[in-house]
């Protein structure tokens, strides 16, 4: 407990000591200025993405799954990141804006339709920043409840964590959030490594192998799941049957035309896009996303890997002994708290609520830019002093956090949550972002109806049809929004050429440009056509092999499969010089 206190008040400090620099004006608040070195958004980029919500969700998927719960994270999807690195932060930055709302205005100028674009972007950036708080409120609690000595409620404990984060973040703004992160991960990334080398210690491959079913160490999969727990632990098929998870080959086509289309259109409005555009520049940018894939895999899945391996071995018989229906997204405090040494409880503890603060910081972070920007100095108060606009922003991250807290009270599972965020909310986003940057036709109108059809429809299908599979409403969410996208579009007039010349000159996009690129020729004949679809696909493909690659990596050397981890790093080691050579020698700003 003393060293989750020192932690704690370490971090309040922090934050505190640096709100000076913070509330200089909006820019420095929300984008450090711009002068925060690329490497460092990246890991805190990282650590946001450590959350301990995301793994004690990953820790009950591995230890149901095995090594096919490595593709799961692509409901996410998580390879976005590729997409990130490959050229959509390059085509982001370039705007030099403060948030995704504002970016709107360079691509469809300042006519009627912006103003209803504009509303749409800061309602779904709020939306999900409340379902996000949500997320990590009922992780945290569930957590939280297993090593406090208080006899409180998981909820209480959530609210206690979540007003001691609220400190440093709303007082220390994006330099808080980096410069605690960079601290954050460290710790996590000792930790982590930590459970995966007494992990391997303490399990060895002869137990491990008693305590799985026949295909649980095989990360490739038929049209079925394959995996029957009958006799090992029996109630784990019914876990594998409520998630809906048994037709394994379906479930992983839709997770990659999802993931592909959702990536394709750039990123949402949340922490992710921040750190993009609080780079110093467009090349930058890319290399910070590159970063995050990098350094975040191994020492996380070692730590999920330990966690799950212990978990087999020593709870399993445990669980199937009594026969009832076992929570698995406690799993990990589990762990922890009967399989970890006493010397490293501390730490780890302190490792998983900086996780969670990361995390949870970063949303916090990032959502208030999209009203207090966009709405309140747009529209309200535009004349107002630089300290008036971060008091606002203090304010609506507050309310942000009590609403989502209030959400959080009325949700049961993780698990629900994370789903109807990644499967459904975000299916709603892409039809509209997708269209943005690649179809020159595609006007504001467009847009409002597109993300309106989307939201709409992503918020109405769980009351509609409750028991539908997040991930398998994705198709109808993403016709919603086409529907919308088209009409909008084509019902009203193309926005002005001078406009789409700026934007298309600026980006660089590739795409269907066609009209708008010949116009920018005629005035520059020695503009620079963007030609690398073919070669940004290619990287894109490479890249998916070499993320997959650290993933499994670590798995496999927690599990002793040292033949397996020796031919994923051969793959990561190939696929990661195709990329020097194809990707990161020919950034370019």
């Amino acid at each position: 407990m003393i060293v989750i206190g020192l932690y704690i008040l370490s971090t309040i400090g922090i934050g505190f000591y640096i709100s000076k620099k913070a509330s200089t004006n909006l820019q420095a608040y929300f984008l450090g200025g711009k002068t925060i070195p690329w490497w460092a958004l990246g890991v805190s980029n990282a650590s946001g993405m450590f959350d301990i919500t995301g793994t004690m969700w990953l820790v009950s998927m591995c230890f149901v799954y095995g090594l096919k719960s490595a593709w799961l994270p692509w409901i996410w999807p998580i390879f976005n990141q590729v997409f990130l690195m490959v050229y959509l932060s390059v085509w982001l930055r370039r705007s030099n804006v403060m948030t995704g709302a504002e970016w709107l205005r360079t691509r469809f100028g300042d006519g009627k339709g912006i103003q209803m674009a504009h509303a749409v972007i800061v309602i779904f950036a709020l939306v999900s920043a409340i379902g996000f708080i949500s997320y990590a409120f009922k992780g945290i609690g569930k957590f939280a409840i297993i090593f406090f000595p208080w006899d409180l409620s998981p909820d209480t404990y959530a609210m206690i964590i979540f007003a001691c984060t609220a400190l440093y973040v709303i007082k220390g703004g994006m330099y808080s959030v980096v410069f605690t992160e960079i601290l954050q991960f460290v710790i996590m990334t000792v930790a982590a490594i930590a459970v995966g080398v007494i992990a391997m210690n303490a399990v060895s491959p002869e137990a491990l192998n008693a305590a799985i079913p026949n295909g649980w160490k095989d990360i490739f999969f038929s049209w079925e799941m394959d995996l029957d727990w009958t006799g090992v632990i029996d109630t784990v098929n019914q876990k594998i049957s409520s998630d809906g998870f048994e037709l394994f080959g379906l479930f992983f086509m839709m997770m990659l035309f999802k993931g592909v289309l959702s990536s394709m259109a750039g990123p949402v409005p949340n922490y992710d896009m921040q750190r993009i555009l609080a780079t110093k520049s467009p090349k930058e940018a890319a290399k910070m996303s590159g970063l995050v894939s990098l350094v975040m895999f191994f020492p996380r899945y070692m730590m999920v890997a330990g966690l799950t391996i212990l978990a087999l071995v020593f709870l399993g018989p445990e669980i199937q002994a009594k026969g009832e229906v076992f929570d698995f997204e406690q799993i990990l405090p589990y762990a922890i708290d009967n399989f970890i040494p006493i010397g490293l409880t501390g730490l780890l503890i302190a490792g998983l609520l900086a996780a969670f603060m990361s995390s949870f910081a970063a949303t916090v972070n990032a959502a208030p830019a999209y009203f207090v920007n966009d709405v309140y100095k747009r529209y309200i108060n535009p004349n107002a002093e630089d300290k008036v606009y971060v008091k606002m922003s203090y304010l609506v991250s507050f309310l942000l956090i009590a609403i989502g807290v209030g959400f959080g009270t009325m949700i049961s599972s993780i698990n629900d949550i994370m789903q109807w965020i990644f499967g459904a909310l975000f299916g709603g986003y892409a039809a509209s972002n997708l269209l943005k940057w690649h179809w020159w036709r595609f006007n504001a109108y467009g847009y409002f109806w597109g993300m309106m059809s989307g939201l709409i429809a992503s918020l109405i299908l769980p009351i509609v049809f409750p028991e539908i599979q997040p991930l398998y409403a994705f198709p109808y969410l993403l016709a919603a929004g086409v529907i919308g996208s088209f009409a909008g579009s084509l019902l009203t007039d193309a926005e002005p050429d001078d406009v789409l010349m700026s934007f298309y000159s600026k980006v660089r996009p590739w795409g269907f440009w066609g009209p708008i690129k010949e116009k920018v020729l005629a005035q520059d004949s020695e503009f620079k056509v963007n030609k690398d679809f073919p070669r940004d696909m290619f990287n894109i493909g490479v890249g998916m092999i070499w993320q997959i690659s650290l993933v499994v990596m670590p798995i496999y050397l927690v599990i002793r499969e040292m033949d397996l981890m020796f031919y994923a790093f051969m793959v990561a080691a190939f696929t990661s010089l195709i990329l020097k050579k194809n990707w990161y020698d020919k950034l370019e700003d």
